[in-house]
C-alpha cells in the first residue's frame, strides 16, 4: 500500500512540478519547424515522468527491438495488459508519440497539458461520435507527422490472454498510408492486476518491439484481417519461453 501511494504522487506530483515550465517549453516547440524534432523536445520531460513513476514502484523494463524504427511518422500497435503499460513503454519507445487514452484521464490533475503536448487523443468508449472522431484526428495526427499508440483491444486483458483487435482502430494506418509497429508487452499486469489493483509489487516487463509491416497489408487484406494478423504476430511473441 505504501509503495502504491508513494507511486500515485510521483504520478501526480512530477507532472505538478514540472507544470510551471510548461509555457517555456511550449515557446520552445513554437520555434520548430521540424515536426519531428518539435515531438522530440515535447517527450523529454514524459520520458523523465515514466522514468520516476516505474523507478518508485520498483519496475524494470526489458526492451529487446532488432530493428531502427523507422524516421516517419508509424502507427504503434500494441497488446493492452495493465495499468501500467503506458509508462512502460514511453520508458522503452525510443521515437516520440501521442497515445489514445480513455477520456476520464483527463480529471488526473496536470496531466492533460503534457498529454496534449504529445498529441495523445481522448475517446469517450459510452459515445460513438467519440470513436468516429478519435479516428479522424489520429489519421489527421499521423499526416502531420506525429507517431500514434494505439491498444486495439481498447481494454485491459490484466494478464488473462490476449482480447480480440478492433479492425477500426487499423484505420488510422490505412487511410494515413503510415507503418505499423507491433509491439507486444508482457508482465505489466503482475504489478497490480494480478492482485485486483489493491497492492502494487515491484516486477520485471519486457516489452518486444517487432519488424514494420508495411502499409500495403490493406492492399490484399480487410482491416479485421490485418487486425488478426497483427494480433497473431504479438500473441506468438509474448508466448515465446524465456
Amino acid at each position: 500500500m505504501i509503495r502504491m501511494m508513494k507511486t500515485v504522487s510521483v504520478i501526480i506530483g512530477y507532472a505538478a512540478f514540472i507544470t510551471p515550465q510548461f509555457k517555456r517549453i511550449e515557446k520552445r516547440l513554437l520555434e520548430q519547424d521540424d515536426v519531428y524534432k518539435r515531438d522530440r523536445l515535447a517527450f523529454i520531460e514524459p520520458k523523465k515522468w515514466a522514468h520516476a513513476v516505474l523507478k518508485t514502484a520498483g519496475v524494470t523494463v526489458r526492451v529487446n527491438q532488432e530493428n531502427p524504427l523507422p524516421a516517419k511518422s508509424v502507427l504503434f500497435v500494441s497488446n493492452h495488459e495493465g495499468n501500467f503499460d503506458i509508462p512502460v513503454l514511453i520508458h522503452a519507445i525510443d521515437k516520440p508519440f501521442g497515445f489514445v487514452s480513455k477520456v476520464e484521464v483527463k480529471k488526473i490533475p496536470f496531466l492533460d497539458k503534457w498529454m496534449t503536448l504529445m498529441n495523445c487523443i481522448y475517446l469517450d468508449r459510452t459515445d460513438r461520435r467519440s470513436s468516429l472522431q478519435m479516428i479522424k484526428d489520429g489519421i489527421a495526427s499521423l499526416k502531420a507527422g506525429h507517431s500514434v499508440l494505439i491498444f486495439p483491444e481498447g481494454t485491459r486483458s490484466k494478464g488473462h490472454g490476449i482480447g480480440e483487435f478492433k479492425a477500426g482502430s487499423l484505420k488510422l494506418a490505412k487511410s494515413a498510408q503510415v507503418p505499423i509497429i507491433p509491439v507486444a508487452i508482457k508482465g505489466t499486469s503482475n504489478i497490480m492486476e494480478k492482485y485486483n489493483s489493491k497492492k502494487m509489487v515491484p516486477g520485471t516487463v519486457e516489452v518486444t518491439i517487432l519488424p514494420e509491416i508495411s502499409p500495403d497489408i490493406f492492399n490484399d487484406r480487410t482491416l479485421q484481417e490485418a487486425a488478426d494478423y497483427i494480433k497473431n504476430i504479438i500473441t506468438t511473441e509474448i508466448n515465446k519461453e524465456g
